[in-house]
């Protein structure tokens, strides 16, 4: 059996549990902070300084300075991506009084065979041991039937502060008994287990299901037993499909909790909960939707309708996500952790 049908098998036998959690209601609890586009920025290190768009950041919190791993696009004919990375003091983002432009630096660009394409694209931040581990998409291609097709490869690539430079460590795959597969896959975040073992979440693309799975990450040679995985949930009748859309923050010794989206039929709209998980990264509890774009500024853009990840912050009591909005610019989100956490239903 090969390792897609071993996960198309594992889906079938868990398919009547993973619908049925979630409500289609939108309660929405995140206060807008601020926007920051393309125009506020200025790049360091590259001949081109002002980018077209930056959107979909991945953020971290250290000490009282955010950092913040934003997607680049200077060329919209392939939509090829880079990560950036620029810092703001915590407190100057929550009032939206920093200073402009931001001076901002090209973290990670596309020089792989398997980030030809769209490039390196919506950037999670996570901690492995004493380092930083950014998580981010990459376009790897194949021929099929004289065809060149692309799939989404998990990337992992290893930085520290202040994040000058980062280095490429790969991509995902799924190791099963007798195969080593590359699957279409994005969407991540690693949890780290009081044990210090790593527990990974991620969108799987299985026989064209799109459904968020959880599994056991061996980090050294960035690969998942097959064997590890479980899926956790799936699109419901009104989703075309979801996803997770942040980092994960932890909460306690073993409680860490997540963004996450779903695509609406009705509109294609994106919208966004919140989730609680154990270690294992199995859920505890799920809210409806908290987080969808409303209003001229968040529903207008590239892509129409979009809030999408990728940072979550928790600072002094309450919670911070940092998302793209519309694929045109980012928007800082904010809600007291309490609100959020009284949205969340136990599962």
């Amino acid at each position: 059996m090969s390792v897609e049908e071993n996960l198309y098998r594992t889906y079938l036998e868990n398919e009547s549990s993973l619908q049925g959690l979630r409500e289609k209601r939108l309660t929405d609890i995140f206060e807008r902070v601020c926007y920051i586009k393309a125009s506020d920025l200025r790049v360091v290190n590259y001949i081109r300084e002002v980018p077209l768009t930056a959107f979909n950041p991945g953020a971290i919190l250290i000490g009282k300075t955010a950092y913040i791993f934003p997607r680049l696009i200077f060329d919209y004919y392939t939509y090829n991506s880079s990560i950036g990375i620029f810092e703001l003091d915590i407190s100057d983002l929550l009032e939206g009084s920093f200073r402009k432009p931001i001076e901002m630096r090209i973290l990670i660009y596309p020089d792989k065979l398997w980030e030809f394409g769209h490039g390196c694209e919506d950037a999670r931040v996570g901690a492995i041991e004493d380092e930083y581990c950014i998580l981010y998409t990459g376009s790897k291609h194949y021929h099929e039937n004289g065809k060149l097709k692309k799939l989404s490869v998990q990337a992992f690539a290893r930085t520290e502060p202040p994040f000058r430079e980062a280095l490429k460590l790969g991509y995902l795959r799924i190791r099963g008994k007798d195969e080593l597969w590359t699957p279409d896959c994005k969407d991540s975040a690693i949890l780290k287990r009081k044990d210090n073992s790593l527990s990974f979440l991620l969108r799987l693309k299985v026989k064209n299901l799109l459904v968020c799975w959880r599994g056991e990450l061996e980090a050294d040679d960035l690969v998942i037993p097959v064997d590890s995985l479980k899926p956790v949930f799936a699109p419901e009748d009104w989703e075309i499909k979801v996803g997770w859309s942040t980092n994960a923050v932890k909460l306690s010794e073993d409680r860490y909790i997540i963004g996450w989206h779903g695509v609406l039929r009705e509109d294609l709209s994106y919208a966004n909960g919140i989730a609680l998980l154990d270690g294992n990264g199995k859920i505890l509890g799920i809210s409806d939707y908290l987080l969808a774009p409303k209003g001229l500024n968040e529903f207008y853009g590239d892509r129409n309708g979009v809030i999408f990840g990728d940072g979550l912050i928790l600072h002094d009591g309450n919670l911070i996500w940092i998302g793209g909005v519309s694929d045109y610019c980012m928007g800082v989100f904010i809600a007291p952790l309490e609100r959020v956490m009284a949205h969340l239903r136990e599962i």
